[in-house]
Formats: structure tokens, sequence, C-alpha cells
């Protein structure tokens, strides 16, 4: 049974009159397929609006925290970063009897069984281990990384995992010749007592699919980090998703513009099409709101225009908006990255009144095709193909490949990905078929981490996406709001 949860807003009198009178201005080709809640959508993305539009990407930082990439965010230079937050009672250690603070104890910590071995071959991510025993406790353990270039360290502090093992997985590296090494205090007075490990060398080869805990991979065909793609049934079924997120809990003051991907994607229902994204470019879990004014564009690479622009009539097929999103209750209840194994979501989209634009069939799905969703597990390893449109190579649609791995328990990795902001929610497909364009898709771009190559998509097999495309598909909410701030959330069995 599904249980759902709906929003709906309507807005008032005065901002419908003022909405169709922008729609009538000709800033965008609209048409008289619209039906006026539609126009209203279509009219409300200005050239302002639509230039102030930011990616909405979604990253783990170097401290384990979970937020939105800030538009004004230096990237200058790329770092490692450790998967998780450490643990606060790990770096406490464990004082024994006898020991401590005043102890008079100058013995540093004993540091053995480190992990990876010296040489050792590793991928783009990998588990780093040690075991740090000392009488009087030990207070913390870093993890020290020195870089190819000989000179440049970074560190990450350690938790105590099991026993006397004190471990912390970190992501990010690129090919070439590493080094590491362990640093450890006590619970001696006076900051306690330091011991430090020689440096010890091993390789990485992000190719070669090594390493601990997730991360980067081949598997037939090559990776492929940030590329264009041009041709097929991806093209036309893969778009770009201009939305609204409000910019405090409050709702007051103006709403912010932002941008995603998304594919048109096969259902059995009539009268309708559906898009799927992720969660993410649906739903708002800081502010709890749905996104309003919802424009899809498909196969935007292919407009006549120099890019994203205020003209749905220099599109190949024309805009659509969307009528409301759905999204897994459990996101909706929760904040990244506590969320993101359930970071999947799908737009409705009417077949008649929603579209704009360039002459072709009223039904999204019947003017740019579909492609197939596979709730089955994806092969591990095997070559697989991301899509979306990165906001940096407008109006390109973009794609990577990498062999598949895993991060965590909910997450799949393409390691050696690279697309860039704007591409969240565009398919994941494995097999592709590269003549057609087209394959399955088996997940979608979801979060990344700063600064570092790499991305994760929530695993559709074995979750409760099959139960929220089948509301998409074939639910009848009672909805309004002609804004498009609507929703549904659906607690799956």
């Amino acid at each position: 049974m599904r249980i759902l949860s709906y929003l709906g807003r309507v807005a008032t009198g005065n901002l419908l009159l003022l909405a169709l009178a922008g729609a009538s201005s000709g800033v965008w080709a609209a048409g008289p397929r619209l039906t006026p809640d539609k126009a209203r959508v279509v009219a409300h993305w200005s050239p302002d609006r639509l230039a102030a539009a930011q990616p909405r990407d979604l990253v783990i930082d170097a401290q384990g925290v979970g937020r939105l990439v800030r538009p004004d965010e230096a990237t200058a230079g790329r770092q490692l970063f450790a998967s998780t937050r450490a643990d606060a009672s790990g770096r406490a250690g464990r004082p024994l009897a006898g020991g401590g603070r005043g102890s008079g104890d100058t013995t540093p910590p004993e540091i053995t069984n480190r992990s990876p071995a010296d040489g050792a071959t590793i991928g783009a991510s990998q588990t780093f281990s040690a075991q740090v025993t000392d009488d009087s406790g030990v207070r913390s353990v870093a993890v020290v990384i020195r870089y190819p270039d000989g000179s440049t360290t970074q560190s990450f502090s350690a938790s105590l995992t099991s026993g006397d093992t004190w471990s912390v997985t970190i992501n990010g590296f690129t090919d070439g010749a590493w080094s590491w090494r362990v640093e450890a205090k006590d619970t001696a007075s006076k900051g306690g007592n330091l011991a430090v490990s020689a440096y010890t060398g091993f390789t990485v080869d992000t190719g070669s699919g090594g390493g601990g805990g997730g991360g980067g991979g081949g598997g037939g065909g090559g990776a492929v980090a940030n590329a264009e793609w041009t041709g097929g049934a991806v093209q036309t079924a893969v778009g770009r998703i201009y939305f609204e997120m409000p910019g405090n809990a409050r709702r007051k003051g103006p709403w912010l513009g932002y941008v995603c991907s998304g594919t048109v994607v096969v259902d059995a229902a009539s009268g309708r099409s559906v898009v799927l994204t992720a969660a993410h470019c649906v739903y708002d879990d800081a502010n709890k709101a749905y996104a309003r004014n919802v424009l899809f564009i498909p196969n935007q690479a292919g407009t006549s225009g120099s890019g994203t622009d205020t003209n749905c009539g220099n599109d190949p097929l024309g805009c659509w908006v969307a009528s409301y999103g759905v999204v897994d209750a459990n996101y909706t209840t929760r904040t990244f990255p506590d969320n993101n194994p359930w970071d999947y979501a799908f737009y409705v989209v009417d077949d008649s009144g929603a579209h704009a634009g360039t002459a072709a069939p009223e039904s999204l799905e019947a003017a740019a095709g579909a492609l197939g969703i596979s709730f089955a597990s994806p092969s591990l390893g095997a070559q697989t193909h991301a899509f979306g449109y990165s906001a940096s190579d407008d109006p390109k649609l973009m794609y990577c490949a990498d062999g598949l791995s895993t991060q965590g328990a909910s997450n799949w990795w393409l390691g050696g990905c690279g697309l860039t902001g704007g591409s969240s929610g565009g398919a994941w497909i494995q097999p592709l078929d590269a003549n057609a364009g087209s394959g399955p898709i088996v997940s979608v771009n979801s979060w990344g981490y700063t600064n570092a190559p790499g991305m994760a998509g929530p695993k559709l097999a074995g979750s409760s996406a099959a139960c929220v495309f089948g509301e998409a598909s074939t639910g009848s909410p009672s909805l309004s709001g002609v804004d498009g701030e609507a929703g549904v959330s659906v607690s799956c069995p």
C-alpha cells in the first residue's frame, strides 16, 4: 500500500493576471496549446531569471558535512576528502587505569599493521588503517597523505573502528606515485606524546578498479571524465529542468532559480508523460517545499540558438511545464546526506496544455521519445554512462563513463566521472547501445565530493524507486497550484 502526502498551492488572481500579461509579451513563444496556469510558468522564466538560475548540486565536504554548492564557492585546486565524518567518540580514545594526564608518561603510542602495505596499488578511493596502542590511552590518530609532487601533504582524522584499529576512507586520488604515514597522540599531559610512522609509498591506478571503500574503476570501453554526446535516443529524451526553491523555511522573499537534468522514461499510463530526475531537484529537504515553476526542455543540445535562452521556439521540440513532482517520503523527513539513498524522483507532465514552442506532438513522450528504467541490479565493474546538461558546457549534452562500483550500502559510484553543475538528475545507463544511444536507466546523478572527481547515484534496484515510479505513472492526486508548487510524497512498503 502506498500512503500519499500532497501539497498544492494556489496563486492569487493578481498573480495570474500578471503572468498572462507576461505570456502575451512575446518573450517566450508560448503558443495556443498552453493552459493559462502553464502559460504563467513559461512566462515566468524571463531572461534575467534564466541567467540567474544556479546548478542545484549536492556535495560532501572535507568534514563529511553534506550541503548545496554555493554560487560564490571557491574551487581552486583539487583535494582529497574523507568519505565520512570521523567519529568523535573514536577520537577520544580509551584511557587505561594508571594513565592519562599527570601520570608522567613519556612513551608515545605504538603504530603497527598499517594498510595498505608499502608498494600497494589502489584506485580512486581507499580505506587507510593502522593499529595504535598506548598504555595511557590513545587521544587521536591522523592519516597524512603526501602528494606525487613530494611536498604537498593533507591530514585526515581517523576513527576508532574496532579493537585498536583506527581507519579513514579517502576519496579523489588520481594516477601517480603517492605516500602516507600515521601520526598518533596519547592522553599523557601537556598535549600527549606524539608517534609518527615513516612514509610508505603506494601507486594509484584509477583504471584498475583497485582500492577499498568504493571509488573508480575500469570496465570495458575505457573511462571518460566529461565529454560531449550527440545523437541517439538519449539526446532527445534527456533535457534540462528549470525550477525554483524557497530562499528560507518561512518562504519569505524571492524564490531562487535552479537547474538540473532529467530524462523522459517509458510509462504505461495514458494522458501523461513522466520525467526521471533526482529528488533534490524536486523537493527542498532543508526548507520542506516542493519546486515551483518547473520547465523541462528536452534535446536542448539541438537548439538553433547559441545556448539556453528565453525562446522555446528555437529548441527542436519546445518546452513542457510539469504539473507536480513525486518523491519518497523518506527523502522529505530527512536531510542530506542522510536521505541520499532516496535521491530519485519523478515529474508528471500532462499530455495536453503543457507544451510551448516548436510544432511537435503535445505529448512529451511522443515528441521526445523515452528510455526504459531497470529496477534490476546492474553489473558491478561494467561500463556505465551518466548523462547531464552541465551548466558550464551550455547547451551541450555531456556524459561520463566508468566501471560501476559502490559508495557505501545505498549508492553506486562512478569514480572517474567529472560532470559539472547542472547534471544532477541525469540518467545512468547500463549497458549503453552506443549506436542507438539507448539502454536501461539504472540510477541518476546524485552527489559528489568537493573539488574531487566521482559521482554517486542512488540504487534503484532493491529500493522504493519502483513504488515511487508507480505513483508517478498512475496516481491521480487532487492537486492545484498555478505556479506549479505541488508535489506528492509516497510512503512505500
